[in-house]
């Protein structure tokens, strides 16, 4: 791979540019805002749900894309704007320009699994969501599946790391957690989600699906208590709730894919990737006296 697109160059977008600028890639980052994508990644100012902006796109073509949208609010619409029809704008200007690149790798999540009963899920369990996000990126994924450009899903779990503190935020407000039944949730470190995107650029045959997720999924209220203890403050109080939890998901998601593709996660566990994060928290309690 020589030229990559990255189709949404914010955080996760920037990061991935970076290494693979230093690696010796040619990057373009498409951004709204492309006064905020910083060098040697080159800015592209466009807009995903404006299909005229994407005239902007490098004439000379790229050898690899990834796709990473960012809606706009936490609404039916906008992640329909964001994902379906950015993705189906992108393809189209590809076709427009005779761009014909190797691979396509679009992020998406897996909260198209709609499962609330705490099972274990994999690649091969469908994909049945639970609401309306689940289902716009599962529409997504349709699109790229039935594109002429071979693509590649992988399906986060939730990205933490820093500048991504709202569950520290939350254990120092003290604010109640569903424990009753056990709420299981999934995560990624911020650096292992980037370090994945490079990883799946990379490998020669990847699979077409894989989940981005760590190698511990885990009860919320465990998280929070632990979280807390390190912070040195009392646990969050603990609730009853309702099987599905906030958003309708209640699942453990398996890594085995990921893992056996080679990917050698640098926090694999919540437990590595929050450390850090409750360290630095911890010093700036101190700086303010």
């Amino acid at each position: 791979m020589q030229r990559l697109l990255i189709a949404g160059c914010g955080d996760l977008g920037t990061g991935l540019g970076l290494q693979l600028a230093r690696s010796g890639v040619t990057v373009y980052g498409l951004r709204r805002a492309a006064e905020r994508v910083p060098e040697p990644i080159i800015p592209v100012r466009a807009d995903l749900t404006e299909p005229e902006s994407l005239a902007a796109l490098p004439a000379e073509g790229v050898d690899a894309v990834c796709y990473i949208a960012t809606p706009g609010a936490y609404e039916d619409a906008a992640y329909r704007r964001a994902y379906v029809d950015g993705l189906r704008n992108l393809l189209d200007r590809l076709q427009q320009q005779r761009a014909r690149p190797k691979r396509l790798l679009f992020v998406s999540s897996s909260s198209v699994y709609g499962i609330t009963d705490g099972s274990w899920v994999d690649e091969d369990t469908p994909a049945v969501p639970g609401g309306f996000s689940g289902t716009r990126l599962l529409e997504a994924e349709t699109v790229l599946r039935q594109a002429p450009i071979p693509g590649v899903v992988v399906r986060f779990g939730g990205i933490y790391g820093p500048g991504r503190e709202r569950l520290l935020r939350k254990v120092a407000g003290g604010d109640p957690v569903i424990a009753d039944p056990p709420q299981w949730t999934n995560r990624i470190h911020r650096d292992d989600a980037v370090g994945v995107l490079a990883h799946l650029l990379q490998l020669p045959e990847p699979a077409p699906l894989y989940l981005g997720v760590d190698s511990e999924p885990v009860p919320m209220h465990a998280v929070t208590d632990w979280i807390a203890d390190r912070l040195g403050l009392p646990p969050c109080p603990h609730i009853r709730g309702e099987a599905g939890g906030l958003r309708g998901s209640n699942k453990r998601c398996s890594n085995r894919r990921l893992l056996a593709s080679g990917y050698r996660f640098l926090y694999p566990d919540f437990r590595s990737g929050y450390q850090p994060m409750i360290d630095a928290w911890k010093q700036r309690q101190r700086d303010k006296g």
